[in-house]
């Protein structure tokens, strides 16, 4: 375990780059084009966060966005941890610390999509209900032979809530 402090920020543009490198690093997630993490970085900074040791390395990253259609939804696309920083419930801390930000502040749904497979990300989201007191759901997103053509796994969508507006 790093004894480095750990700060959590808002992304920009210029961590673009170093989202993907991260994101790469950490099997089963899938990569996005380096444009995709440019947006991500950018356009959804008040619904993501970077996490770094004071030295500046990212060693965490959470993409998140407010569902368009349910305001009340914050949707958590990504939930990447650098092996360095594993085991420190650091991808729990970066969704909490997304939930106490202004931009959430009328949120009392947190969505997700996880593979069968993805145990890590199951922990996670049954964690963060635990902690949210709230309940746990999941049902078919996109399914592997009507959305992926075989080419890919279902993805169930997981929703936590309600739990109270911060």
């Amino acid at each position: 375990m790093n004894s480095e402090k750990i700060m959590f920020t808002k992304p920009s543009a210029v961590d673009g780059m170093a989202v993907n490198q991260l994101v790469a690093s950490c099997p089963p997630l899938d990569t996005n084009s380096v444009y995709c993490n440019l947006l991500q970085a950018s356009h959804f900074s008040d619904t993501s966060v970077a996490a770094r040791f004071e030295g500046g390395e990212m060693i965490g990253f959470v993409s998140g966005y407010v569902v368009p259609k349910q305001l009340d939804t914050l949707f958590v696309w990504q939930v990447a941890v650098s092996e360095k920083a594993r085991g420190q419930g650091l991808a729990k801390r970066m969704v909490s610390s997304l939930l106490e930000r202004s931009s959430c502040s009328g949120v009392r749904y947190l969505e997700t999509s996880i593979t069968a497979s993805n145990e890590g990300s199951w922990a996670l989201f049954r964690r963060l209900a635990d902690q949210l007191d709230a309940p746990l759901e999941e049902s078919v997103m996109f399914d592997k032979q009507d959305h992926f053509k075989g080419r890919h796994d279902t993805e169930y969508l997981v929703r936590i809530g309600p739990f109270p507006v911060n």
